[in-house]
């Protein structure tokens, strides 16, 4: 898998690092384990955060302002990431998709950044690009319906986009049958140590969880 950062995200965000995670794996419908390590993350953030003190995370806050720069409005589309936590420190239950959907999430929640996962064989072409939404650009959201991309991060692949930071796309959406994942983290704040740990982390997550070997990853910019 090649990932491409075009010209529309480096002028607005030039310091954009990230990081794409690909590992064979097995899905399975629920995992306890795993949720007693979000229920436990879930507890300190409650007792470390507010609603209004989480948009200051690093992750969250760069991601904020790459959307205001590129025209879209952070607070009615909000990245992922802030979504998640939000729905924590409001003492929400988390939704329960799978256990790829769900490490991925706590992958997302732990680091502050909004992350794709993807079951890669569900991509057209072996690119990726990331750019910037067009006006009237088709995008189905996974359990959204149509969604308006203009102005905000997407990447696409042959056929079109396939994820943006505030929701990834119906067609490559992962599935219990999903055994080919490749997870991309987007670090709009620059800092790549911390997106390198955080891609380490879902590799721990998925040897644990996905009986896989953790994969590999690379670092895109």
């Amino acid at each position: 898998m090649e990932v491409i950062v075009s010209k529309e995200i480096e002028v607005v965000c030039p310091n954009f690092v990230g990081a794409c995670v690909e590992a064979k794996v097995k899905n399975t419908p629920y995992c306890q384990p795993l949720w007693d390590e979000i229920h436990l993350l879930g507890e300190k953030f409650r007792a470390e955060l507010t609603t209004d003190s989480l948009k200051e995370m690093s992750g969250i806050a760069a991601t904020r302002r790459v959307y205001r720069a590129c025209g879209k409005d952070p607070s009615r589309y909000r990245p992922a990431s802030e979504a998640l936590i939000r729905r924590m420190l409001q003492g929400k239950a988390l939704y329960q998709i799978d256990t790829l959907v769900d490490l991925i999430n706590l992958a997302s929640i732990a680091y502050g950044y909004s992350i794709g996962g993807f079951d890669a064989d569900k991509f057209v072409g072996d690119t990726l690009t990331l750019g910037v939404g067009k006006k009237g650009e088709p995008y189905e959201g996974i359990g959204r319906g149509a969604i308006n991309i203009e102005g905000l991060p997407v990447y696409r692949d042959a056929e079109g986009g396939v994820g943006t930071p505030t929701s990834d796309n119906e067609r490559t959406k992962i599935d219990l049958n999903t055994t080919h994942l490749v997870v991309l983290i987007n670090g709009y704040d620059g800092n790549e140590d911390n997106v390198r740990q955080n891609a380490a982390f879902i590799q721990s997550l998925v040897k644990k969880y996905c009986e896989s070997d953790g994969g590999n990853y690379f670092i895109y910019r």
